[in-house]
C-alpha cells in the first residue's frame, strides 16, 4: 500500500472537509461511467459488510374483535394466569425443554459467529473496493482473510463481554418489573431500580455503539494499511484518539448530523416515489444496491477524515506522477 502523502494535507482537522472528496468518490466510482455490473459487485461487498447490522422492523396490527369484552378489561389477570400456566407447563416438561433450549442457544451462537465472519470479510472487501475504486470479490476475499479472522476474534470477544454485562441487566430489570406486575402495584424501590437498570443498559449500549463506530471507521482501515492484528490497530488508534479527544468527539456528533441528513434524504425519496422505493429497500440485496451511493459515501467519508492525520493514515493510493519531459537545450542562433 502506497503511503506517500497527497499534494497537501489540511493543517487543521475538521469534519466538514471530507464531505466533498467523499461525494466525488461516489461520483467517480458509480457514475463515471455508470456500470451495472460494477454496482452489483460493489453492492454484494457492501451487503456482506453490513450483514447482521441492519434490522428490519415489522408492523403488528390489532387482532381483536367485539367478543370477550370482560376479558379484554382484565389484562393484568390474563397475564397472571398466562404466567402461572406457562410456569406449570415448563416445570412439567423440563425433560425436553432444557435440551431444546440448549440446542437453540448453541444454534443461535453458531449463526451469530457465521454472520460475524461473513461481515468481517465484507468490511475489508468493501473497504478495498472504495479505496482502490475497484469492483472485486475474489481478490480481497483471499487477500484479507487473515485480517478478517483477527477482526472476527475481536468482535466475538466484544460481543460476549457485551452479552455478559447487558443480558443480566435486562434480566434483573425484567424480574423487578415482573414482581411489581404480579403484585398488582408499583413501589418506589422497584421503579427506581428498574429505571437505574434501564439507564445503565442504555449507557452501555451507547458505549458499545461508539466502540463499534470507531472499529469500523478507523480500526479496520488501520488494519487494512498495516496488515497487522486488530489489537495492534486498536492500540495505534487509541494513541491517536488520546491525542485528539475533542476532534473525535466532534466527529461522533457530526456523524449523528450526517445520519439524520441522510435519513431525511432517503425518506424524501421514498415519499417522492409513493413508497415504491421504501418497498424495494426492504429487499435485502436489492435494497443495498439501491442505497449504494449512500453506502459508498459512508465508507469514504471516515477514510478521508482519517487521512487528515497524516499520510500514514491515507488508504487512497497516490496517482503516479506524470513523467517529466526532458529539457531541450536552446538552439544556437
Amino acid at each position: 500500500m502506497n503511503l506517500q502523502p497527497p499534494a497537501s494535507y489540511p493543517r487543521e482537522i475538521n469534519v466538514v472537509g471530507p464531505i466533498t472528496p467523499a461525494c466525488e468518490r461516489v461520483q467517480q466510482m458509480l457514475f463515471k461511467p455508470f456500470d451495472l455490473a460494477k454496482w452489483i459487485t460493489l453492492g454484494f461487498c457492501a451487503w456482506l459488510a453490513g450483514l447482521g447490522e441492519s434490522g428490519g422492523g415489522g408492523s403488528y396490527g390489532y387482532n381483536g374483535d367485539n367478543h370477550g369484552g370482560n376479558q379484554a378489561g382484565q389484562p393484568l389477570e390474563q397475564f397472571r394466569h398466562f404466567y402461572h400456566a406457562a410456569g406449570d407447563y415448563m416445570t412439567a416438561n423440563l425433560v425436553w425443554i432444557v435440551p431444546l433450549a440448549i440446542f437453540l442457544v448453541l444454534a443461535g451462537v453458531a449463526l451469530w459467529v457465521l454472520v460475524l465472519w461473513l461481515s468481517s470479510r465484507g468490511k475489508f472487501m468493501f473497504l478495498h473496493c472504495v479505496a482502490l475504486d475497484k469492483a472485486e470479490v475474489e481478490v480481497p476475499w483471499r487477500q484479507f482473510a487473515g485480517a478478517a479472522n483477527r477482526l472476527l476474534r475481536f468482535r466475538v470477544v466484544l460481543g460476549l463481554i457485551a452479552m455478559g454485562i447487558m443480558l443480566p441487566l435486562l434480566g434483573l430489570a425484567a424480574i423487578v418489573i415482573l414482581r411489581m406486575v404480579l403484585r398488582g402495584e408499583a413501589d418506589a424501590a422497584g421503579v427506581v431500580t428498574a429505571l437505574a437498570l434501564g439507564l445503565a443498559f442504555v449507557f452501555l449500549a451507547l458505549v458499545l455503539t461508539v466502540i463499534r463506530k470507531f472499529m469500523v471507521d478507523f480500526v479496520v482501515p488501520i488494519m487494512f494499511l498495516r496488515g497487522g492484528g486488530c489489537w495492534a490497530a486498536w492500540r495505534e488508534f487509541y494513541a491517536l484518539l488520546s491525542a485528539n479527544v475533542a476532534n473525535f468527539a466532534l466527529y461522533i456528533l457530526f456523524q449523528i448530523v450526517l445520519t439524520m441528513a441522510i435519513g431525511i434524504i432517503v425518506l424524501l425519496a421514498i415519499l417522492a416515489t409513493c413508497c415504491i422505493a421504501g418497498c424495494l429497500l426492504l429487499l435485502p440485496f436489492l435494497g443495498t444496491v439501491l442505497l449504494l451511493p449512500v453506502l459508498v459515501f459512508k465508507r469514504a467519508y471516515p477514510l478521508y477524515y482519517l487521512a487528515q492525520y497524516g499520510p500514514q493514515y491515507d488508504v487512497f493510493p497516490v496517482p503516479p506522477a506524470l513523467p517529466s519531459l526532458p529539457v531541450q537545450p536552446p538552439v544556437a542562433g
